[in-house]
């Protein structure tokens, strides 16, 4: 049996469907299960992940003080442009990544 893979996928929504569409948000908040999926026709990065931990602005922050993070980031960067307005660079006070809501998510099984 081949192993399993990560499918992300994107699709237009019609603007008088948003209200409708959209499931109130989820979620607590340590990262795990992170991915990033790219989108060519609009140069679109696309990245998902799992928060676990209980004080996400200090985690987050722990993160951005990680050296080979930093690293990372200098290196990646320069190979991004934000969406944000006044944004410089990953771990900055304006946030680089622009946050997307979740509106669905489907984890198998059948609901209790």
């Amino acid at each position: 049996m081949p192993e399993p893979k990560r499918i992300c996928q994107i699709i237009k929504l019609k603007p008088e469907s948003v209200d409708e569409y959209k499931a109130p948000p989820c979620g607590d908040t340590t990262i795990e299960d992170y991915s990033i999926n790219h989108y060519p026709p609009l140069q679109l990065l696309i990245a998902t992940f799992k928060y676990t931990g209980d004080d996400y602005e200090r985690d987050m922050k722990a993160v951005g003080e990680d050296e080979e993070t930093q690293r990372w980031w200098k290196l990646t960067d320069a190979m991004q442009e934000s969406f944000n307005e006044g944004a410089m660079g990953s771990g900055m006070e304006i946030p680089w990544w622009t946050d997307v809501e979740e509106v669905f998510r489907f984890e198998g099984g059948s609901p209790a």
